[in-house]
């Protein structure tokens, strides 16, 4: 694709709205935000408001459902029954889009920053809801979905998150 793209996150209706020059709609995903919902503060585990940026992008080439801890694929393929073994933890697969703040005091720098609360748009197990809260912050999409998103979206893209 091309033009500049903008990502637009709506928290109230659980969807991320992938734009192209001139506010035209590409496509609209179905996510999952924060079960604790929108908030700023480090250890929340809320979905951060306010302007953004896509900083890196992690996982190009990785195959679907690859599982990731800080930001690494550990060489492991999710599979059914992993969630059970592990119900508590947020499952990051696929791909990963890290998100840091622009509005300093906001969501950028402190207690705030985006970036160091690893914020990101990432992949989930296909068994997880999307289109409700349910996350520990960060912004889940389908692994379908997360690849289509990281291979429109340059690094640098803005990404604004609203409740």
């Amino acid at each position: 694709m091309t033009g500049e793209s903008t990502i637009g996150i709506s928290i109230s209706n659980q969807a991320l709205t992938l734009h192209r020059a001139k506010g035209k709609t590409v496509r609209t995903y179905p996510v999952s935000t924060a079960k604790n919902g929108p908030g700023q503060l480090k250890d929340s585990y809320c979905t951060p408001l306010g302007k953004h940026v896509i900083r890196a992008k992690i996982g190009d080439g990785q195959l679907a459902n690859t599982v990731f801890r800080a930001r690494r694929p550990t060489g492991e393929t999710y599979r059914f029954g992993m969630r059970e073994a592990e119900p508590e933890r947020d499952w990051i697969l696929t791909r990963i889009l890290w998100l840091s703040g622009l509005e300093v005091g906001y969501n950028r720098l402190g207690n705030v920053d985006t970036m160091r609360r690893y914020i990101y748009i990432h992949g989930c197990p296909d068994d997880v809801d999307l289109g409700q809260p349910g996350s520990r912050g960060c912004i889940r999409m389908s692994n379908v979905d997360v690849i289509d998103l990281f291979d429109s979206t340059p690094v640098g893209t803005p990404v604004l998150i609203h409740a």
